[in-house]
């Protein structure tokens, strides 16, 4: 019992509480305020209208005309995660960080108990920062990143070893992480619903249908899981994207926007000395259909230009049968840049 999970509950929306009292007791959605937004986050009243992120803000007002609407403030919800997390690491150095309001520790070097240490937790952010937080104490990550969402907001919960795998038998098969929407959809066609389904079927079978994510699942449903606290996570991809204001299917205005979003990686790349080898650009239809496309390269860039050519001949490449609503670019495969560096050869190469 050495792994802890915490994750804030509705964090965004929290602290628009924490910041506006007046909107305590309210449905406070975060993001779709816009007439063509998408919501980021909305508080667990909103919820119970059917409020949740990723939805389009049209929808959620359909579905809670009296919400109230409040803009993203990323630099705001940075500095409180700041605060959070200054609390984590006075505990343990062994934090891994999984977003701006999750993370994992490993408090196996502690002399006090896993489930006191994330009581202190809870109340020390309670007193300290004015959230809530929801924590889950087991023996891996995957359990403890389970109980942890067992009884939000404000939860706490504990999964010894000696509960596998009973306690998860009545669970829908969505909640393990690694299964989707898609996954889930394969699973009920043939008649699977819940983990007590899932624990009857042979390994071979998990495997031949879904390949290693059917080994992952076949292990994590009976309570292994050997994935260990890690202290640093790199960062995987740089990228910008953004709902348009109004339907685009004309290629050269979602280039404008693709060569600003190359400005804005390539400056970022710079500023951390990191090359990328893969391009993707990203699309959603008016019909809400979310798509990418990719290309590696078989060298590193991080100059802008180059970036735009890629991501240029990527979108030169997708057909355009509707119009979009979202177009964004990403860059990813990095690299510090002192692992890629031009040699003379190189530039003589150029010359030819």
């Amino acid at each position: 019992m050495n792994i802890i999970h915490v994750d804030m509950d509705a964090f965004f929306a929290a602290v628009e509480e924490l910041d506006f009292p007046q909107l305590k007791g309210k449905p406070v959605i975060v993001g779709g305020g816009e007439e063509r937004g998408v919501v980021t986050t909305a508080n667990y009243i909103a919820r119970k209208y059917g409020v949740h992120s990723a939805m389009p803000g049209f929808r959620a007002r359909i579905l809670c005309p009296n919400g109230c609407f409040r803009p993203v403030r990323h630099e705001r919800y940075r500095e409180v995660s700041k605060e959070i997390f200054s609390i984590l690491y006075q505990i343990t150095p062994l934090v891994e960080p999984v977003s701006i309001d999750e993370a994992y520790l490993d408090v196996s070097k502690s002399n006090e108990d896993a489930v006191e240490i994330a009581k202190f937790i809870k109340s020390s952010v309670r007193e300290n920062v004015g959230l809530t937080v929801s924590a889950g104490v087991s023996y891996n990550k995957f359990l403890a990143k389970l109980a942890s969402d067992w009884n939000k907001p404000d939860g706490l919960k504990i999964i010894t070893k000696d509960q596998i795998p009973d306690i998860l038998k009545p669970l829908p098969v969505r909640k393990i992480h690694g299964i989707g929407k898609k996954t889930a959809a394969r699973l009920k066609n043939k008649g699977i619903f819940t983990v007590d389904d899932l624990l009857k079927l042979p390994k071979e079978y998990l495997f031949t249908t879904f390949g290693r994510l059917g080994l992952e699942i076949y292990e994590k449903i009976r309570g292994i899981d050997d994935r260990k606290v890690e202290v640093s996570r790199e960062r995987k991809s740089y990228g910008r994207e953004t709902t348009l204001e109004i339907d685009v299917i004309a290629k050269d205005e979602l280039k404008k926007y693709i060569h600003t979003f190359a400005e804005s990686i390539s400056q970022g790349l710079n500023k951390n000395d990191i090359h990328a080898k893969t391009v993707t650009v990203k699309y959603r239809t008016s019909s809400f259909e979310t798509h990418s496309k990719s290309k590696t390269l078989e060298r590193y860039i991080q100059n802008c230009d180059e970036i735009i050519e890629v991501a240029d001949g990527i979108l030169n490449g997708i057909e355009i049968n509707e119009p979009m609503r979202l177009i964004g670019l990403s860059v990813s495969n990095l690299k510090e840049s002192n692992i890629y560096q031009m040699s003379f050869f190189d530039k003589e190469i150029k010359k030819q």
